[in-house]
């Protein structure tokens, strides 16, 4: 009998050590799975370069002139500009015989340039028997000096004329390099977005990109600006004349009248509303001198009795 018992304690422990030990699970990394291949396509779309307009007549005029060309290297970068980048403004006060016939001719030789007007104005001042006009206009570059020539010739006394050039090819050259690093600079962030994998990188990928892409806007709007000036020079015109005839203010009798009428209502309107704002002392003061009078009636009465 012992020997059946240890014989089934032998077999207990055979069998024991036969069943396989339990898999232990070691804890990996958590990795959020990539994101779908159209969410990848649709975010890349989201960041595409960006196409920013210049304006219309900045547009235009571009087609004409060659832009700086930028060859790349491993350590230094290459500028070739074939055109230097000139801003010409001016400023023209004169006296003319006809204002009306000055400014009809100034607008016809503006439009038959190219140019425009971004202001125009007309004072009348009867005081000092003076009509005056001022335009502000800008003429493509190439037609500056035709035009102001051409504005010189309808005047009578030219009072003063200053004309000022500023060379910005170096300020040119660092805004269109910058705008080129910025291009780069968000080309390797949209590949990095195509390869990200963690929904983390994504949105930080995302953030910087938005960044860049303000910055790129900006600098473009920058270029822009530069090169229509560059483009398109400014003049600043006065022009005037002292005769009676041309400056009309009315300086008759119903017009004198008139004025006088007006600024007797206007005075009028000054004192009420000047007594409304000092009410207080007005109530303060009456009922100081209804007080006296009665003092003054009681101390006769008295006197009198």
């Amino acid at each position: 009998m012992k020997k059946y018992f240890i014989l089934s304690l032998l077999a207990l422990v055979v069998l024991a050590c036969n069943q396989k030990q339990p898999e232990r699970v070691t804890t990996a990394e958590v990795v959020l799975p990539a994101p779908p291949a159209e969410q990848k396509a649709k975010m890349s779309a989201q960041f595409a370069p960006p196409v920013v307009k210049a304006d219309a007549e900045v547009s235009e005029y571009n087609a004409v002139e060659e832009p700086p060309e930028f060859i790349g290297g491993d350590d230094k970068t290459t500028v070739v500009v074939t055109n230097k980048k000139i801003i010409k403004e001016g400023n023209i006060s004169f006296e003319t015989a006809d204002v009306a016939q000055t400014r009809k001719l100034i607008m016809a030789s503006l439009k038959n340039l190219g140019g425009y007007a971004e202001n125009d104005s007309e004072t009348v001042n009867g005081d000092e028997n003076r009509k005056e006009y001022v335009l502000d206009i800008r003429i493509p570059a190439a037609n500056f000096d035709t035009f102001l020539n051409s504005v010189s010739g309808t005047a009578t006394k030219i009072d003063q004329k200053n004309i000022r050039v500023r060379d910005v090819t170096t300020e040119y050259i660092d805004t269109k390099a910058r705008l080129n690093n910025k291009l780069e600079l968000e080309k390797r962030y949209l590949n990095l977005l195509n390869r990200a994998g963690k929904m983390r990188d994504l949105l930080d990928i995302e953030a910087k990109l938005t960044e860049i892409r303000s910055d790129i806007e900006s600098t473009q709007s920058q270029l822009n600006y530069m090169s229509k000036q560059v483009q398109f020079s400014s003049l600043n015109i006065t022009f005037y004349t002292t005769q009676p005839k041309q400056v009309n203010a009315g300086n008759g009798f119903g017009y004198k009248l008139k004025m006088a009428l007006s600024n007797g209502f206007d005075g009028l309107q000054s004192l009420f509303f000047g007594l409304i704002a000092v009410w207080p002392f007005v109530i303060a003061g009456a009922v100081v001198w209804f007080i006296v009078k009665r003092w003054r009636k009681s101390r006769r009465a008295e006197a009198d009795a």
